[in-house]
């Protein structure tokens, strides 16, 4: 009698240890997911300062040159935790801001026109991974590798959409257990396609997010 008490005594613990464990691991598993929403604010130099040149008997093309002056422009991104090291960020950028404009030039080198229109600004869209690389105290350091779609304005009424990619990483620091704030994100973008040549447009943004889930 005392060996069936103490053999139902050990079903019984075994059953409840099982059932809760089969509690505990979804409900973490559950918590591995989140979504979090935020806004930028972008500082970035656009490589582009409006310039067309037109060589003897070919048609007039936009050339890639470092601006005079950086385009500013608000931004919002989302990311989705997966967990720990299954992220994805997605991103828009509006660069149009700080642009000169009413400024034009026009002169003459060697049989090349260069016609300078500086209206122009850029926008981007994109999606890729994200990866924590190191955390310590309540920051968190990532690195991102993103591709999608820029919209430019060429100036002079011309304007286009790209392929681009872009490389960067930057840092989160949580405020309370649902705001955080981005400290910095840096970002060098490559667009492979661009006019006659390629465009390497490269800047930095600050902000804050919510997080949603």
């Amino acid at each position: 009698m005392k060996r069936s008490a103490v053999v139902f005594s050990c079903i019984l613990l075994a059953a409840a240890a099982v059932t809760a464990r089969a509690q505990a691991v979804p409900s973490a598993t559950a918590r591995q997911f989140s979504i979090t929403a935020g806004g930028l604010a972008s500082v970035f130099q656009p490589d582009y300062a409006g310039g067309y040149a037109e060589a003897p008997n070919t048609l007039w093309y936009p050339f890639a040159g470092a601006a005079s002056q950086p385009l500013i422009g608000p931004g919002a991104f989302v990311d989705l935790r997966f967990n720990r090291w299954v992220q994805i960020e997605g991103e828009a950028r509006w660069l149009r801001f700080n642009r000169p404009q009413g400024v034009f030039d026009r002169a003459v080198y060697t049989n090349t026109q260069v016609y300078l229109d500086q209206d122009t600004h850029e926008d981007n869209y994109l999606v890729g991974p994200r990866v924590p690389v190191y955390h310590f105290w309540k920051a968190t350091v990532y690195a991102k590798a993103l591709a999608g779609l820029s919209k430019m304005d060429l100036g002079g009424g011309e304007h286009g959409s790209f392929t681009a990619m872009a490389f960067g990483g930057g840092m989160d620091v949580r405020l309370t257990k649902r705001i955080s704030i981005r400290a910095f994100d840096a970002e060098y973008q490559y667009w492979p396609a661009w006019g006659n040549s390629t465009l390497s447009p490269y800047g930095a943004s600050a902000g804050v997010s919510y997080k949603i889930f």
